[in-house]
């Protein structure tokens, strides 16, 4: 089973906003406050208008100049609910305007700790869909995510959750999950469960070959995030009906049976995202952050820049053409249409830069694999498989 390699993008087709540059919880795996890159100290707390316009322009010339029939728009942060209602409503009507008549699909990624019912009837009123961090039950989630107080955060998400789930949930885009091995697995998957999202995304906590993230060793042959997701995968897969959609999972099946990667991480799908900051500074993946200081700026700027510039950066046009960025390791690997080579991020050592396979390589074969194996298994018991 191997995936087509697509071809390279023209556009950019998503857009991340850095609404607020600062956030009301203290997570301490958040790859923005704790790593590396501390530019988030002078940057302005909140987007001030002109700078919403100009990104809205920027947006709107972009994608009629490449005559997209539609564009996606994530208002982030820190934490993008801190800019206050009457803020967050003023930037998802510029925005759409910017872009008119291309239609935006608008999505807010938030700790829900702020995601009250004024929140929840203004983004019913403007069609603006929630995406909410959440690693698990109580003990799972304030490990992590906790007040600057030290209290944790559980019980104010989940009661936003509720609101969510029972007044709106239409608005409802999913749930992002952080890994910690530390936390059972099944027992995380069906805490998750319990608030019955559309998506659920796993995420692998943000670690490099020079800061390795917590419990992945040196031995390549311990695959502790493997046998994490595994336990997950196994539960999710053979469930009848399988009750949410996991994308990590949804899109490596699809990339073993011939088809193209949606999901920044695996795959060999150029993967085209640009990041505004509250400054107005146009950003790469601000997950680079966790690599190294600034490592995802690009020296361009809205009110001066195009977004077609930022196309044209040899740094970019490199990432737009994955199989190319591909260290050799990666590139002899048998699975690398599938991996892809894992993050970008994940992959940085300080003496030679991202030219290396991902921080996290044994655990991806092994998850991959193990899906290979269960999806061939079943492939093989169809009518008229090939014996």
């Amino acid at each position: 089973m191997t995936a087509a390699q697509p071809a390279a993008p023209i556009a950019f087709r998503q857009f991340v906003l850095k609404l607020h540059s600062r956030c009301d919880l203290a997570c301490d795996h958040c790859y923005v406050y704790t790593m590396f890159d501390k530019r988030w100290r002078d940057l302005p707390r909140a987007m001030r208008h002109e700078v919403i316009e100009a990104t809205a322009g920027r947006i709107g010339e972009h994608v009629r100049a490449h005559r997209l029939d539609r564009v996606s728009v994530i208002l982030h942060g820190g934490e993008p609910l801190l800019a206050g209602p009457e803020h967050v409503e003023t930037a998802v009507s510029v925005i759409r305007q910017g872009a008119a008549p291309v239609p935006v699909r608008m999505t807010v990624q938030t700790n829900a700790t702020r995601l009250d019912e004024r929140y929840l009837s203004m983004f019913d009123r403007l069609d603006v869909r929630l995406s909410v961090s959440l690693d698990g039950d109580r003990a799972a989630h304030d490990r992590h995510r906790r007040g600057p107080d030290g209290q944790g955060s559980h019980a104010r998400v989940e009661a936003a959750l509720r609101r969510l789930t029972t007044g709106y949930p239409h608005l409802f885009n999913g749930l992002l999950c952080t890994v910690d091995l530390r936390n059972d697995p099944v027992t995380t998957y069906l805490s998750l469960l319990e608030h019955r999202p559309p998506t659920i995304d796993f995420l692998l906590p943000h670690g490099t070959w020079t800061t390795p993230p917590p419990g992945r060793p040196a031995d390549p042959r311990l695959v502790p995030y493997a046998r994490w997701l595994i336990q997950v995968f196994d539960r999710w897969y053979h469930t009848p009906g399988r009750p949410v959609r996991i994308r990590l999972f949804d899109e490596i099946i699809q990339l073993l049976l011939g088809g193209a990667s949606r999901l920044a991480g695996v795959g060999l799908s150029p993967m085209a995202v640009a990041v505004v900051q509250t400054d107005g500074e146009i950003e790469m993946d601000d997950t680079l952050a966790a690599a190294h200081p600034g490592a995802a700026r690009t020296g361009l700027h809205v009110r001066r820049d195009p977004f077609d510039a930022v196309l044209q950066l040899p740094v970019v046009r490199a990432q737009l053409n994955p199989a190319a960025a591909l260290c050799a390791t990666c590139s002899a690997c048998d699975l690398r249409q599938v991996c892809g080579g894992g993050l970008r991020t994940h992959r940085w050592q300080a003496d030679n830069g991202f030219d290396n396979p991902s921080v996290y390589c044994p655990d991806l074969y092994a998850v991959i694999n193990h899906i290979r194996r269960t999806v061939r298994r079943d492939l093989a018991t169809l009518p008229g498989a090939a014996r």
